[in-house]
């Protein structure tokens, strides 16, 4: 108890000491950090989430060939979650004399559950959403299939057994798919009507669909509780089989938000370290005189750790109300870039913050306030006498394990954490590496320069140590600051050249031989570029290395369904500009030898199959074998033809061949599809414009969410640099003391103070530009899968915004020692 109450009482006058306000700041801006990054990584998460879920138009989707039984509706209802109805299957529809094969899609009343619907009143009109689905006795038909057979808005189609009013153009609906196998446009129509179309009878070929859609807990529930009893005709697709893009876009929206918070702790993680151990140095006198008086360690030991305690709970209860308020502004800034749906998020962001603020102060500033209980009461009377130090080895090791607990219970990705800690150790040591080199470089040749520099660079030799361990803090605050300013704009632009303006909205597809002259003599005459037309091949593999492909073991099951399924070959004599070799090599241009297969790396990877593995396919009655000569990495994200399979030229010469194009075309000259389409009927068109403006809404939303979160890492970086200024405040205000009673004056010691701060800061900013470098093209090829190439603009940045930050940093922290009176100064040292 009396511990207790002579903490509290010390605690208020604890509080107006810089240090511990660079302490108090350090842990609030980890804890705002944390929670604001939480709250937001939480909510536009689950936003994300249910935006990358409009391919599947639910949360969860249960397939099957046969109707889904009503119980598995009651078990839906039964978890509080919605359900909806489909049917998907082809048909052909008439107008008139003229017909086409369409998709005809069958939706209940609360179809689509994610994402919407949208339609026009005319083709290739003003799309619209709309949140209902066809009336009874109407149907929303495609452009394409409107064009096929000649009709238009208000016209009257015969499908089956009914005739059904066209009440709009279909434009999109969530779930469409753009794989190569849906090439019918669709039609969609309210089940009410199914029953007496007589368009379903004994041995259709049906895909019944239940929609599933709710709180995310309780779909994971579901789930979880229905696995058992699946039958083996129901499958189910969740979100992460849904759409690759979008989830891929989500995934790297979260990576980007989990990299801010953890360089931001990292950062906050430093700062306490260092504002800690000029904390416990400067309560070694008051620990001296309390010990001298009687007070047993056991006294300092608990008066130190309830003032830690407190500063914990005041640096969690500002940063808390930092990142909260911080949270709310930017959700209400992403509330309109997500359609005003920001799901509510939970407290663990809070609770984590919390729990994280209270490692962070055990790991780095419990082991500097168990030092001050080995302070020699001799120290009352000689201020030089110091206790123990306690193990580096000890007091690295818990720091850098609570550091690793912390950012594991809170990013939960170990390769990100392997890459930055790893990183930022090696950066340290080269810091400390570069500052004890500086050291001794500077003991030796710092004659014949003016008063203020001699005296600056001579601060910095006599220092030694602590001048090298300035350099560290100065360089780590400055190599994530560079990473997240600099470096963080070509990562986001890297992001966004994936989904290049010009980056295809449309495929054609089922182009036969002979009709591609005539599709490319069309874009001619409207005046566009004749699109490239890749080769396309149905086939069936056989076998791998002479051994069936249905008695070969795998490593996964992927790797099963892909050499067990149709699958799409194409030929080539070029290295298509979106596949990058990453083993093996592709053919010449003039290859003519036996045929050679290029396969995608996860492909290869998933079949367990490398270089010189030898396929067979089995094409229209005839056996081809290919080896395999190179493995490639695709970029999906370029939306161009893309295939698992490629084989050299002439392997699949007369072999029944359709072809395919990707391309960009203007809105205004999206009517040309018409006349297209008109002209030949085979061929589908499919508009990818819906899938490429759904990744890059998530890019932009992730974009501007790392841009604000970006203020909690830069404030970060800011008490870095001036907690290693006020690791030497007290010993630079009785030196600038000394100097000015002797009759040195004021500005020439202010200029040399500066002088050392501009040294510093000169070697920390050159290191720091070397890390920033590495540690971006860490994150950028191996975290994001992006490019990023080096620039010398950040060497110049680094070592400019050196010597700037910490100049300016010094400034401010340094001035009340310089201005300090010697008199008031040299009075305090000698009481």
């Amino acid at each position: 108890m009396k511990a207790l109450l002579f903490a509290l009482r010390s605690f208020g006058r604890e509080l107006r000491s810089g240090e511990v306000l660079v302490l108090l700041a350090a842990v609030g801006l980890a804890v705002a950090a944390l929670t604001a990054v939480g709250f937001l990584t939480d909510r536009i998460g689950k936003a994300v989430a249910r935006q990358a879920n409009e391919v599947l138009a639910a949360d969860l989707r249960l397939r099957s060939q046969e109707p889904v039984p009503a119980e598995w509706r009651e078990m839906a209802a039964d978890f509080n979650l919605e359900t909806a109805d489909t049917l998907s299957f082809p048909s052909v529809v008439f107008n008139g004399d003229d017909s086409a094969l369409s998709s005809i899609k069958v939706v209940s009343d609360k179809y689509p559950l994610r994402g919407a619907m949208r339609v026009s009143d005319e083709l290739f009109g003003e799309q619209r959403e709309v949140d209902t689905v066809p009336a009874s006795g109407e149907v929303w038909a495609d452009g394409a299939l409107l064009a096929r057979v000649g009709a238009d808005v208000g016209d009257i189609l015969d499908i089956g057994e009914l005739q059904l009013r066209v009440s709009a153009v279909l434009t999109y609906r969530p779930d469409q798919s753009i794989g190569f196998a849906s090439l019918a446009p669709t039609v969609v129509m309210n089940i009410a009507d199914i029953d007496r179309s007589g368009l379903i009878g004994v041995g259709s070929r049906v895909r019944y669909a239940l929609l599933i859609a709710g709180d995310e807990q309780n779909v994971a529930s579901f789930n979880e509780a229905i696995q058992d009893k699946l039958p083996d005709e129901i499958r189910v697709r969740s979100q992460e089989e849904s759409s690759e893009r979008a989830y891929n876009a989500a995934d790297r929206a979260q990576r980007f938000l989990s990299l801010t918070a953890v360089i931001s702790l990292l950062l906050s993680a430093v700062a306490v370290a260092m504002s800690a151990r000029r904390f416990a140095h400067r309560r070694m006198d008051a620990v001296a005189l309390m010990k001298s008086l009687g007070a047993t360690q056991g006294f300092v030991i608990q008066v130190s750790l309830v003032q830690l305690l407190l500063l914990g709970i005041l640096g969690v209860a500002a940063g808390s109300i930092v990142g909260y308020a911080a949270e709310g502004i930017i959700s209400r800034i992403l509330a309109d870039l997500l359609a005003g749906d920001l799901p509510e998020a939970g407290l663990r962001p809070v609770i984590l913050a919390s729990g994280s603020a209270l490692v962070l102060m055990l790991g780095f500033a419990l082991p500097s306030m168990i030092q001050l209980r080995n302070t020699p009461p001799l120290r009352v009377l000689r201020h030089d006498e110091m206790p123990p130090a306690p193990s580096r080895l000890l007091v690295g090791g818990l720091s850098l394990l609570a550091v690793a607990a912390l950012l594991y219970r809170s990013v939960g990705d170990p390769r990100m954490l392997v890459i930055l800690i790893g990183g930022i150790v090696v950066i340290a040591g080269g810091l400390y590496l570069v500052g004890r080199g500086l050291v001794a470089i500077i003991g030796r040749a710092r004659s014949g320069v003016g008063v203020a520099w001699r005296y600056g660079l001579a601060n910095v030799a006599r220092r030694g140590r602590d001048s090298a361990v300035q350099v560290v803090a100065f360089g780590l605050g400055i190599t994530v600051l560079l990473l997240l300013t600099l470096v963080r704009t070509d990562l986001l632009e890297g992001w966004r050249q994936t989904m290049d303006e010009d980056a295809p909205n449309h495929f054609l597809i089922n182009i036969q031989p002979h009709e591609v002259e005539s599709v490319g003599e069309m874009f001619v005459t409207n005046d566009l570029e004749v699109p490239t037309f890749t080769p396309l091949v149905r086939a069936r593999m056989t076998s791998i290395n002479g051994e069936s492909v249905k008695d070969r073991k795998y490593p996964n099951e992927d790797g099963r369904w892909l050499a067990n399924r149709e699958a799409n070959l194409s030929w080539s004599a070029e290295l298509s500009s979106s596949n990058e070799i990453v083993e093996g090599q592709w053919w010449s241009a003039e290859y003519k030898g036996p045929a050679l297969v290029s396969i995608e790396e996860e492909a290869a990877m998933n079949a367990g199959l490398t270089l010189g593995d030898k396929l067979e396919f089995f094409v229209a009655g005839r056996s081809v074998e290919a080896e395999i000569s190179s493995i490639r990495k695709i970029n999906w994200d370029s939306f161009q033809p893309n295939f698992f399979l490629v084989l050299s030229p002439g392997a699949l010469d007369d072999l029944p061949t359709t072809y395919i194009s990707s391309m960009r075309i203007a809105d205004d000259k999206q009517p040309m599809l018409i006349d297209l389409m008109r002209k030949h009927p085979a061929v589908s068109v499919i508009d990818l414009g819906a899938i490429l403006q759904q990744v890059r809404g998530i890019i932009e939303k992730a974009t501007l969410a790392v841009q604000a979160v970006f203020v909690f890492t830069l404030a970060a970086g800011i008490a870095v640099l001036f907690a290693a200024v006020q690791s030497t405040i007290d010993e630079r205000r009785f030196e600038s003391a000394m100097l000015r009673a002797l009759g040195a004056r004021k500005l020439t010691v202010f200029s040399g103070v500066m002088a050392e701060f501009a040294a510093l800061g000169a070697a920390a900013g050159f290191l720091a530009s070397a890390g920033a470098s590495i540690l971006a093209w860490l994150v950028a090829t191996e975290l994001f899968e992006l490019p990023y190439e080096f620039s010398l603009l950040i060497w110049v940045a680094g070592i400019g915004a050196g010597i700037f930050v910490v100049c300016v940093s010094g400034f401010f922290a340094a001035r009340g020692a310089v201005n300090a009176a010697p008199v008031d100064v040299l009075r305090g040292v000698t009481t």
